[in-house]
């Protein structure tokens, strides 16, 4: 598959800044990106017998990514991941309307939100690609002039590892995720029902019919969303349950387990047919269980395969959804002369 994914479909200008494609190597990984909003492009890793395979969902050129009627295919999301109720929120007092692009609520930072941006690249070594980007003040309805830094790199324990700074010259929120869709058994190789998941959360947080958090943090023990032990993705999808309902499937923050104050385990997944394990590292006090559920065979992938219902998941590392409007849950304001920092890592292996 890499032999598709040429450099020609990527290198272009857009906005008037240079676009390109990054390929990121070491050890056992090999990663494709483009600083058009930060996205990575191909993810590959060796499966159970020793074949390369493509476990990250995305597109052939630059061209399907502007066009897709999906906008987050592998892209750092800002500067506030999730959703925000109402598109509003206050900081001090002061009341600040966002673009309202989810329905009546903000998504992933608006209509153009950080995936649509061209961040500024700089690849110091054959495993590291820092992207900078400056989001100024009130863009997409945010206060403060934004210094977003994120740095890609591939680690010597076989793993993607995603770095996260930020600073502002006013009071702001930020939330900074990469959404990446995954299939352990490789890209077009259909669904993801089959693949173990565990994720070390004792709570989740519950939403309304319009997926904002209701506010309460809910026991996950002896609903379908305990995942404390491994369970397939497809055992308990379809039983009748309202947040199952609400979601079209598993759409949801789970509340993470483990230190606050430094990287703890997440989540870990393996792929029914390949054997590769994916396990999630965060500093994150939340982690989004997507299933693919809005998944509906309107875009063509890098293997021609179509993003067919429930194909491909994600895990997006996170502060909870609609925080500004939660006082209960953590704060993802951010204030001048502070240091937004944080670190999520993908590690693989195969079993």
């Amino acid at each position: 598959m890499a032999n598709t994914i040429k450099e020609e479909g990527f290198n272009t200008t857009i906005d008037g800044k240079s676009v390109k494609l990054f390929w990121l190597q070491r050890k056992d990984l090999k990663m494709a990106m483009t600083n058009y909003g930060g996205r990575i492009i191909s993810l590959f890793v060796t499966d159970k017998n020793g074949n390369r395979i493509d476990v990250n969902i995305g597109r052939s050129n630059i061209k399907e990514y502007i066009e897709s009627p999906e906008a987050y295919f592998g892209a750092t999301i800002g500067r506030v991941g999730n959703r925000i109720a109402s598109g509003r929120f206050t900081i001090d007092g002061n009341g600040y309307d966002l673009p309202t692009n989810d329905n009546r609520n903000t998504l992933h930072g608006g209509y153009k939100g950080f995936q649509d941006v061209v961040w500024d690249a700089e690849q110091s070594n054959e495993h590291t690609l820092i992207l900078t980007y400056t989001s100024p003040d009130m863009e997409e309805g945010f206060p403060g002039n934004l210094q977003a830094k994120v740095t890609y790199s591939l680690t010597e324990n076989n793993a993607v590892r995603i770095e996260y700074e930020a600073t502002t010259d006013k009071p702001t929120v930020i939330n900074l995720t990469n959404h990446a869709y995954f299939n352990l058994n490789g890209e077009g190789s259909g669904t993801i029902l089959n693949h173990k998941l565990q994720i070390n959360a004792d709570r989740f947080t519950p939403v309304d019919s319009g997926l904002i958090p209701t506010g309460e943090l809910r026991e996950v023990a002896s609903t379908p969303f305990d995942f404390r032990k491994q369970h397939t993705i497809g055992e308990r999808i379809e039983v009748a349950n309202e947040q199952l309902e609400f979601g079209n499937g598993y759409d949801h923050n789970y509340v993470l387990n483990g230190d606050e104050n430094g990287l703890h385990h997440a989540a870990k997944v393996i792929g029914d047919k390949s054997g590769v394990v994916m396990e999630v590292f965060t500093e994150e006090p939340g982690i989004q269980f997507y299933s693919g559920n809005f998944m509906d065979s309107k875009n063509t992938l890098k293997s021609g395969a179509k993003d067919d219902f429930r194909t491909a998941f994600c895990l997006e590392t996170q502060h909870f959804p609609d925080s500004p409007n939660q006082p209960e849950f953590p704060s993802m304001q951010l204030n001048p002369g502070d240091i937004y920092h944080t670190v999520t890592e993908y590690r693989f292996s195969v079993k």
